[in-house]
């Protein structure tokens, strides 16, 4: 069930995921259509990451076993092995994004998603296996540290940069502190978007369950009217009954 709805464009996932809740609960299976209305809609960069997992596993998996590999690497200590692996992964990690671009319209805010999702999944497996799971609901982001070899030679000392290195690395600095500030706005948006969705599945509970409420309470008060009526009849009933017998007695006699 979830694996057909994150299959599906951000754009058709509510109503479908509405649908299947209804059908299942149509089918008596409340647990399963509790379990299906709680499914979050996915962003735009998730879906593009699930519909490579679905459409081109073989290129993904080639992907994630260089992060397996290059983990290993790490923490063997292994210097030749990640500078090898290091270009292996760039080359499948541009392949792979082609494809994601190829296949979904991405913004460019999406398409740096979908890159720091693919970079997630290589440095950590945790994030390995969501990704290979395709059911990502928004992108994934690695904060870890990933070790890197011991140098097998002393470093040369660090020359004081230049005026224009200078410059560059603050602007690096600045870009990067925009990225994290825009990063935070989108939690925001996405986090707005889910109290919004889950305000509105609150609303239309209480709307449904104020009207069962008030068809039940209708229901209770004729069915409290007919027991009435039912104890009269039994009443009338029971003393038909005694002044029968007693005709019939004295008819007897």
């Amino acid at each position: 069930m979830a694996d057909r709805l994150y299959a599906l464009p951000p754009s058709e996932f509510t109503a479908a995921r509405e649908a299947e809740a209804r059908a299942a609960k149509d089918a008596g299976d409340v647990r399963l259509s509790r379990d299906i209305a709680k499914l979050r809609r996915p962003t735009v960069s998730a879906w593009a990451v699930n519909l490579v997992a679905r459409e081109h596993p073989g290129e993904l998996a080639q992907l994630l076993e260089v992060g397996e590999r290059l983990r290993t690497a790490w923490q063997e200590q292994d210097a030749g092995a990640l500078a090898e692996l290091t270009q292996r992964r760039g080359e499948v990690t541009a392949k792979l994004g082609r494809l994601i671009r190829r296949d979904g319209e991405l913004s460019p805010a999406a398409g740096a998603e979908v890159d720091q999702t693919l970079e997630a999944a290589v440095v950590d497996a945790d994030a390995a296996d969501q990704v290979r799971r395709g059911n990502l609901v928004k992108p994934l982001n690695y904060s870890g540290f990933a070790p890197a070899p011991i140098p097998r030679e002393r470093p040369a000392p660090r020359k004081k940069p230049t005026k224009e290195e200078a410059a560059k690395a603050k602007e690096r600095e600045e870009a990067e502190a925009r990225e994290r500030q825009e990063a935070r706005a989108r939690e925001r948006r996405e986090a707005e978007a889910a109290h919004r969705e889950w305000r509105e599945a609150l609303e239309a509970a209480t709307k449904e369950h104020d009207e069962r409420a008030e068809t039940v309470a209708r229901l209770e008060q004729k069915l409290a009217k007919a027991r009435k009526r039912l104890d009269d009849s039994r009443q009338r009933l029971e003393v038909t009954r005694r002044e029968e017998r007693h005709a019939r007695q004295r008819l007897e006699r």
